[in-house]
């Protein structure tokens, strides 16, 4: 069996030599064959430097920032491996609990293991907000994971045949392969604190998150049957509308209102239409995005380089 690792990295020059020193040390512990694929999305401090200083090592060098997932995306697509681990890049995952995973997805016969961080050792805004969202999501996609932004997860790599990651949809990978049967599991791991810089998280990763978060809980619910979400919605603006109309008609015939002068008519047959069509056009623009990357050699990011160093 062979481990292929994947570890994003984005302006974390002062964290990459001590993270490769971890995750090597945990390899080596474990007498397997492995691969250590390190993304260098798009830094511009010295994180590129020091990743040609390593060994063994193979480097993504992506021409600017394309974000986490793009970056997940194209190691996964690189990795050589019978089971892919990601983590993240900043020191926060412990490599030593790769071992306790991978026998976790041999025992229980698991598709995907997630990691828990239960003692969470971030900061108080951050750990609640985190806390929002985790309820948000089990309330809206509910796949079984406590814990979906932890980075730290181990897949096998048949998971990845079939999809293409974009947006912020790294946090719901998990919830993607449940949709199409694969089998997923969680367990605690040990999570540390930041070693150096400042955390990359902030308010608009957060809203692109809740965005791809609807996109997953679409895709979950109609992506095979749109036609019972859309048409539930149609008929049931025909029967509001139906009843406008009916109680304008009345208003007309009892009472000779004339109905040029008042907006009921209107606001009946179009105000609600309006807003459905731009609701539903986001959600149809998802579906046409995502066949569009999947069924052409486009991607959403660009590859200046891959440097291997054995």
């Amino acid at each position: 069996m062979k481990l292929s690792v994947i570890i994003p990295v984005y302006n974390e020059e002062e964290n990459v030599k001590f993270v490769h020193g971890e995750v090597l040390g945990a390899l080596e512990r474990m007498a397997v064959v492995y691969e250590i694929i390190f993304i260098n999305d798009g830094s511009f401090d010295g994180t590129l430097t020091e990743l040609k200083k390593l060994k063994p090592v193979k480097i993504i060098s992506f021409r600017k920032n394309f974000g986490q997932t793009a970056a997940m995306d194209a190691g996964i697509k690189e990795a050589k491996g019978d089971l892919i681990i990601t983590m993240d890049g900043d020191g926060q995952n412990d490599p030593a609990d790769i071992a306790k995973m991978i026998e976790k997805i041999k025992s229980d016969d698991l598709d995907i293991v997630s990691g828990w961080r239960k003692k969470r050792e971030d900061p108080f805004f951050k750990k609640l907000s985190s806390n929002l969202a985790a309820k948000l999501r089990k309330f809206l996609i509910n796949d079984g994971i406590r814990d979906s932004g932890c980075t730290l997860k181990v897949y096998k790599k048949e998971c990845f045949e079939h999809i293409d990651l974009s947006g912020e949809m790294h946090r719901f990978i998990p919830a993607l392969l449940k949709i199409k049967g694969f089998k997923a599991g969680e367990i605690e791991v040990n999570h540390r604190r930041r070693m150096s810089d400042k955390t990359k998280y902030g308010i608009g990763r957060g809203m692109r998150g809740f965005f791809d978060m609807m996109s997953v809980w679409f895709w979950k619910k109609y992506a095979n049957r749109p036609l019972h979400l859309f048409g539930t919605i149609g008929l049931t603006l025909i029967f509001i509308s139906g009843i406008s109309i009916t109680y304008a008609l009345y208003e007309k015939i009892a009472y000779g209102f004339d109905l040029s002068n008042t907006a009921l008519t209107n606001l009946s047959m179009f105000g609600f239409l309006i807003g459905v069509q731009f609701f539903a056009f986001g959600l149809i623009s998802d579906i046409l995005l995502k066949n569009y990357f999947a069924s052409t050699k486009d991607k959403i990011y660009e590859i200046k380089e891959v440097i291997e160093n054995k």
